[in-house]
């Protein structure tokens, strides 16, 4: 009898499988297939880039975000071939993710169209910072500041992966969870939007764009958007349907887990409002701007991978950033960007030292004050603005579960932390704001100096 059970329970399980994956409804066309692409991508990079266990991968990151989806399907992990493979019913919607060297991994709808031999082998690892004590000591109370951490790291399901505080570009406090340390590459999520802002800087800088400037780049323009600039993408007011819900159903989904060309599917969007017009938060703006900067550099995915690295990580000593691109070739300007808690910390800092590493310009001075300026109340451009809690000159990188790395110029901080939260907030306006809180008055100590230079 439960034999029979069984089989009936398979038998349905088949038909409702087969039903949907012929059906036209989001279900069918969206939700399970993105289900599926989340599962092995996710598994794929947070195994083979950030150095999880698959099930703590798949327990903390994955499985949250599927809701109802989640039981019907199925994981396997190939170390030994360094893909991942996902299904429903371990049948419908098949998905593999392959990781390459230098480029994590890869979503690889049509394997006759992919590159599985493409390599572009990392920098030398950067020398980790240290904490600077002294510094710490003199400018903050180190129980208080010890305390702060304490509370990012509370267990009670924010899943806390790590948390650094930079002051006056040193490093004062910095702290992980199991399994995951200074040299863990963790997934910023739309973090990687303030990325793509920060690399326009670097082409301006350059004299090779002009944000306001009207035109994409040629294979984009085919599509009759000539007027949208890159200024109105980085500051989401592209005009596109490309709606952002995080709820499976959503055109930013379908995008992310299901197109071999993201930007071809981003450019396919329809026209809602013209550019400038309607602020709305869709991946597939960065991804259409990401593209049209993608023009000025290189050719072939490997040199558009070595060009980000020599015109900005490299400078920053962000040796560990892993950028993955699409089937296509095109790199994931929206949320694919993997790096180190100290890197991504490293490129809030930039903004501190007002675009300048050494000698060099990499951005420009006032970029800072570029995407500081608000499109809506809350958002620049590829930053978050008034953030509660924290000073009003706040500009903010800000990421899906829980991402975020506060650049607060008045208070000369750079604060990170990086998560896997979902269902609640993730604390990390209020550890920044504890951190401020532990910051020492040393205007006693630093007036007489600020006095003898002026004497002198």
């Amino acid at each position: 009898m439960r034999r029979l059970v069984w089989v009936i329970a398979l038998i349905a399980a088949l038909f409702v499988g087969g039903w949907l994956y012929v059906s036209q409804s989001t279900w069918g066309r969206i939700y399970l297939p993105s289900g599926a692409g989340l599962t092995a991508k996710q598994a794929c990079s947070l195994t083979f880039v950030s150095g999880l266990d698959p099930e703590r991968a798949q327990t903390d990151y994955i499985d949250p975000l599927l809701g109802p989806a989640k039981s019907l399907i199925s994981l396997e992990v190939d170390r030994s071939a360094r893909r991942t493979t996902s299904a429903i019913f371990g049948l419908f919607y098949r998905q593999t993710a392959v990781f390459r060297d230098g480029l994590g991994c890869t979503l690889v709808h049509d394997p006759d169209q992919f590159d599985a031999d493409l390599t572009v082998p990392m920098p030398p690892p950067s020398a980790l910072m240290e904490i600077d004590t002294a510094w710490r000591d003199a400018h903050f109370d180190a129980d208080a500041l010890d305390a702060a951490l304490d509370a990012a790291f509370t267990e009670d399901g924010r899943n806390t992966l790590a948390t650094l505080v930079l002051h006056d570009g040193r490093l004062v406090a910095e702290r992980y969870a199991d399994g995951v340390d200074a040299r863990s590459p963790l997934l910023g999520w739309s973090m990687t939007k303030s990325t793509a802002v920060t690399f326009a800087g670097v082409l301006v800088e350059r004299g090779l764009i002009d944000m306001r400037a009207e035109g994409l780049s040629p294979d984009l323009n085919a599509v009759d958007r000539p007027d949208i600039t890159l200024d109105d993408m980085l500051r989401m007011t592209g005009g596109l349907d490309g709606f952002e819900l995080n709820n499976g159903h959503d055109p930013n989904s379908e995008m992310l887990m299901t197109q071999a060309d993201m930007a071809a599917y981003a450019a396919s969007r329809n026209k809602l409002h013209e550019p400038g017009e309607e602020w709305s938060y869709q991946s597939v703006n960065t991804i259409l701007a990401g593209a049209a900067m993608e023009e000025f550099m290189g050719d072939t995915l490997a040199d558009r991978v070595e060009t980000l690295r020599a015109w900005l990580f490299e400078p920053l000593g962000m040796n560990s950033v892993v950028f993955e691109p699409d089937q296509s070739g095109t790199l994931q300007w929206s949320s694919y960007m993997y790096a180190t808690a100290q890197d991504w910390a490293r490129l809030g800092q930039l903004y501190l030292d007002n675009g300048r590493v050494g000698d060099a310009q990499i951005i420009p001075p006032n970029w800072l004050t570029y995407v500081g300026t608000p499109t809506v109340d809350w958002y620049g451009s590829g930053f978050w603005l008034n953030i509660e809690g924290l000073p009003s000159d706040t500009v903010a990188m800000q990421g899906f579960q829980g991402q975020h790395g506060f650049v607060i110029p008045s208070e000369d901080l750079v604060i990170v932390r990086m998560g896997a939260t979902l269902g609640m907030e993730s604390g990390a306006p209020e550890f920044g704001a504890a951190v401020i809180a532990a910051k020492r008055d040393t205007s006693d100590l630093e007036a007489p100096a600020e006095a003898q230079a002026a004497e002198g």
